[in-house]
């Protein structure tokens, strides 16, 4: 509800794309769903039940149904410049239309050829198809709506969830990276100069869009960020790269691979007195991304973190990659090792 300019309250209709009748799915929901009022109306008392009138029933019904997706989908971009919920009514209206008409001219025909294939009551057959029409689809556009409704609430909070999640990884990974640079002034003011060029870079990807960028940007960005973290540690830090197959024109939200870098790096490298190798490691396997970060654990065990890097990093491939996106991390062989599997976008055509 919204107000109105003279005060008075007004009941604003929420606007719903129509479905792309021109997709296979959708023609072949209309054409179930005839077929099965077609099976309904032949299973009523005083329906015919002889073979002959079931097989002409099923026949018309497919061919109504593919004569409304074809002219749904053509008209489609027509009636969605329509305002409000009259798009749908608009379709609806049509239907029923159409579904008149077609069946005055399948009447006509069979009796003007002779052919005894329709009803003998004109207007019985000819407004029973139209009522039926009418019924069915105005069910089925209402099932349409509200799924389509319900779609949207479900991005809409999955937007605002993944929004929450990068909300909360910005001020961590930038509270880190300008520590980072601050320890280098009095150490290395050169030093510090570099990293602050690599920081306003790292800063400029951390308020871009999260959902928008690639996995060479990524691995780009990691590589900033390792190079500050270079300065820091010195000698310390060791890093071992085998990721080149790694496609780098793959979409991947920002910041999705550099937060377990980080962790490898705090929780890993920095934990260790004498350092450690951080192993990069990614390749394609049947239409999968396998991406591995692996750093050494220290001798003590280090203050046992918040997991909320890791947590937060799957429910985001979750949101962007769907349930074929897995996530892996634990112990292996004295090591931390994460191991992340995305679907390949190019070769997964899902």
């Amino acid at each position: 509800m919204a107000g109105a300019p003279d005060g008075r309250l007004s009941m604003r209709v929420p606007r719903h794309a129509l479905p792309d009748f021109c997709h296979g799915g959708e023609l072949l929901a209309l054409a179930v769903v005839a077929l099965l009022v077609a099976v309904v109306m032949q299973l009523a008392p005083s329906a015919d039940a002889h073979l002959r009138v079931w097989s002409l029933s099923l026949l018309f019904a497919a061919w109504l149904a593919l004569l409304l997706g074809v002219t749904l989908c053509k008209t489609r971009p027509l009636l969605q410049r329509l305002p409000g919920a009259w798009p749908w009514a608009g379709a609806w209206l049509l239907s029923v239309l159409l579904v008149l008409v077609a069946a005055s001219v399948v009447w006509w025909l069979d009796h003007a050829l002779g052919t005894g294939l329709a009803a003998r009551n004109g207007a019985r057959f000819v407004l029973g198809s139209s009522a039926a029409t009418a019924l069915v689809g105005a069910a089925l556009l209402r099932y349409l709506w509200v799924l389509d409704d319900w779609r949207e609430r479900r991005d809409a909070l999955a937007r605002a969830q993944l929004e929450a999640l990068q909300a909360r990884i910005r001020p961590h990974f930038l509270f880190n990276s300008l520590n980072t640079a601050l320890a280098l002034v009095s150490i290395d003011p050169q030093a510090a100069e570099r990293t602050l060029e690599n920081l306003s870079d790292l800063f400029r990807a951390a308020l871009d869009d999260p959902r928008a960028g690639t996995l060479g940007e990524e691995l780009d960005l990691i590589e900033r960020y390792l190079a500050i973290e270079q300065l820091r540690l010195g000698a310390r830090l060791r890093v071992t790269r085998d990721w080149d197959d790694l496609p780098r024109d793959l979409p991947l939200p920002r910041l999705l691979l550099q937060p377990l870098v980080e962790n490898a790096i705090h929780h890993g490298i920095a934990a260790c007195a004498a350092g450690g190798t951080l192993e990069l490691h990614g390749e394609r396997m049947d239409g999968t991304l396998l991406i591995r970060i692996r750093n050494p654990l220290p001798e003590s065990p280090a203050r046992a973190g918040t997991g909320h890097g890791l947590a937060n990093v799957r429910a985001r491939i979750g949101y962007h990659f769907g349930a074929r996106a897995v996530l892996e991390a634990g112990a292996v062989d004295a090591h931390w090792q994460v191991t992340l599997r995305l679907p390949d976008a190019r070769t997964d055509r899902r």
